[in-house]
């Protein structure tokens, strides 16, 4: 069953580059993500590819496992530590440029999730760029024990 979510989701994006003529830029998605969980929050992780000519912004994601999908970034904190905390502005994708998300690293932080995320789950996402086009993606659910980081908290 996951192979066949998976392989359609490679079929999307194959479609949707099909479907684009050679000078409208794309940002494609791949070996996406999360941190299954039966928690209240876990995390989203990828790599976002932009073939544009002029940096793009992410700033906001959606998705129905969740009450909100925070940008985060990691930052050093006050006590010398690496701590997550959402990011001011969105995610900046360069021109022909990549975007990792990753453990440790840059993710989207999912707040309140609406239900248990178990391994093989997939995830749909909604992405919301600056000048207010959108851009769907999805990410299969996965065990992972690593990536348990702090998070700033904004009130200190």
């Amino acid at each position: 069953m996951m192979l066949k979510r998976l392989s359609a989701a490679t079929a999307c994006l194959l479609i949707l580059g099909a479907c684009s003529s050679e000078s409208d830029p794309t940002i494609s998605v791949v070996d996406t993500w999360v941190k299954a969980s039966d928690e209240h929050m876990t995390s989203a992780f990828g790599t976002l590819s932009y073939d544009g000519d002029e940096p793009v912004v992410i700033v906001s994601v959606t998705s129905p496992a969740a009450e909100r999908v925070e940008l985060h970034e990691t930052v050093m904190g006050t006590d010398g530590e690496m701590s997550m905390q959402e990011i001011s502005g969105g995610f900046t994708i360069e021109a022909g440029g990549d975007l990792v998300l990753e453990p440790g690293g840059n993710h989207l932080m999912l707040m309140g999730v609406t239900e248990p995320i178990e391994a093989g789950d997939e995830i749909e996402f909604t992405a919301t760029l600056d000048d207010g086009d959108t851009f769907e993606f999805s990410a299969i659910a996965k065990d992972y024990d690593g990536a348990n980081e702090s998070y700033h908290d904004s009130d200190e």
